[in-house]
């Protein structure tokens, strides 16, 4: 064997073994099987609120609806790789939640927030539709293994005890069935509060939302609890 051949070899084999140390040392190697579920903790994640007006940011300016107002409170409250992206649809019902549930959560979400039933509640609709709607929106989405935080409503007064008591079993019902986290009442402390809502009484302001999302805030840590269990 030449001594220019050899000299290559070696040198070859000192840079292969200098490599293989390298690697050993390094984070990723070093973790081994951990690697994988370091990588996923500190990947971003996104929570879709699927919702109505509430949660589309009804008559509010830029960054003031409640997935942005969420988003900047988990932020600061450390969770920086966590998007919220808003699926509020002004106006719609339990059943029209249901009718865009495929697209409107789309395959990059990782857990979702439901808030629907608002406007079933001000058209009076039939509570056992409205349960129906959303108990098949839970249904696919644990189909999904998608972790969710259901956001409870109450009915207004104005439309008697037995359709109060019909409609606001559904939510509690459907987070026991389901075991799901609940947040008993999307509008605690800004609801009748005129101050925190729009001129029509039902739509919150900016710092309605504000209060929203500190209440809520939470149970939106225990749903991110959930995603990285996962």
């Amino acid at each position: 064997m030449r001594y220019g051949h050899a000299a290559s070899l070696c040198k070859f084999f000192f840079c292969a073994a200098f490599l293989f140390a390298v690697a050993l040392t390094s984070p990723s190697f070093a973790a081994g099987e951990n690697g994988g579920a370091e990588e996923k903790t500190s990947r971003e994640i996104t929570i879709v609120a699927l919702g109505d007006s509430l949660t589309a940011g009804y008559l509010l300016g830029p960054s003031e609806g409640f997935a942005d107002r969420l988003q900047a409170a988990l932020h600061e409250a450390g969770h920086d790789n966590v998007k919220v992206l808003n699926a509020g649809v002004s106006g719609d019902t339990s059943a029209g939640g249901l009718a865009r549930l495929d697209w409107a959560v789309g395959p990059e979400a990782d857990a979702v927030i439901v808030e629907l039933g608002a406007n079933d509640a001000l058209r009076a609709i039939n509570p056992d539709l409205t349960r129906k709607n959303l108990e098949e929106i839970i249904t696919r989405l644990k189909a999904r293994e998608l972790p969710v935080l259901l956001a409870g409503m109450l009915a207004p007064p104005n439309l008697g005890r037995d359709y109060g008591e019909a409609f606001n079993s559904i939510y509690p019902d459907l987070a026991s069935k389901h075991d799901l986290i609940l947040y008993p009442f999307f509008l605690e402390g800004v609801a009748g509060e005129r101050g925190l809502n729009l001129a029509d009484g039902i739509h919150p302001t900016a710092e309605g939302i504000d209060i929203i999302v500190a209440s809520i805030l939470p149970s939106v840590e225990k749903l991110i609890a959930e995603v990285k269990e996962k």
